[in-house]
């Protein structure tokens, strides 16, 4: 019998095209975790924030919101003008306003308690935050009103918040009241507290005629730190309150 010839291969063998990978654990390493590196974390750092110069997880920054131009009025002009009239050796003893302090009864909810969502939509776009509802203290059987039953709403404003709407009062709202000649001078209690009463809301931007159900006016308290009326009267003057002529 002949011998095949050494060095040729096996004819039972196929064989394998070119370029084909290996049946061998070296040619399985594409499926591992190193040939996965395109698709890993360094791969991925072109997108994240060195490629686009900062981090996508970081806040942009915010600028700060520009103070009350009546709170940087009283620190600028008033002050000064208080403390030069009225003769104050410290800057703490001159008056300002501590807060203020806004009101709407709703008589009719004894009957119907869902026109309190009237009052209380109606505040917090006025004052910019949510009113609390204020309950009855104590019942009268006159006016069918028992201890607990809620009978209007009430908002108390400080800081920037009380400065915001104090302007808007006293430059926007107050100018649209109908045949409007200026706001009494003497409403103050004899402890240098302002007590302003407005008979209608429709007066201030913010609300719409079309979506109130019903024209409801509100009680404005302005609590100061005055020791007289007169102190009182001047600082709001100042702050610009329009003032009924003498």
């Amino acid at each position: 019998m002949a011998k095949p010839e050494q060095g040729k291969p096996d004819a039972k063998k196929e064989k394998e095209p070119k370029g084909a990978p290996q049946k061998g654990g070296e040619a399985k390493a594409p499926k591992g975790g190193e040939a996965k590196g395109p698709k890993g974390g360094e791969a991925k750092g072109a997108k994240g924030g060195d490629a686009k110069g900062a981090p996508k997880g970081q806040p942009k920054p915010v600028k700060p919101a520009q103070p009350p131009r009546l709170k940087e009025r009283y620190h600028k002009d008033i002050l000064p003008t208080m403390m030069r009239e009225f003769g104050y050796k410290n800057i703490m003893q001159a008056p300002r306003i501590q807060k203020v302090v806004i009101n709407i009864g709703v008589g009719e909810a004894i009957g119907n308690a869902k026109s309190l969502d009237g009052a209380v939509k109606d505040m917090t776009a006025i004052t910019g935050q949510k009113p609390m509802v204020m309950k009855a203290k104590k019942s009268i059987a006159t006016f069918k009103l028992r201890e607990g039953m809620p009978i209007g709403v009430k908002t108390t404003l400080r800081g920037d918040r009380m400065y915001y709407f104090l302007d808007r009062l006293m430059n926007i709202a107050l100018p649209r009241t109908r045949d409007f000649r200026g706001v009494p001078r003497d409403a103050f209690d004899g402890r240098g507290n302002y007590t302003l009463g407005l008979r209608e809301q429709l007066i201030w931007p913010e609300i719409d005629y079309d979506q109130i159900d019903k024209v409801r006016g509100m009680e404005v308290s302005i609590v100061t730190s005055a020791g007289n009326d007169e102190e009182a009267r001047r600082l709001l003057q100042l702050f610009g309150m329009p003032f009924r002529a003498q």
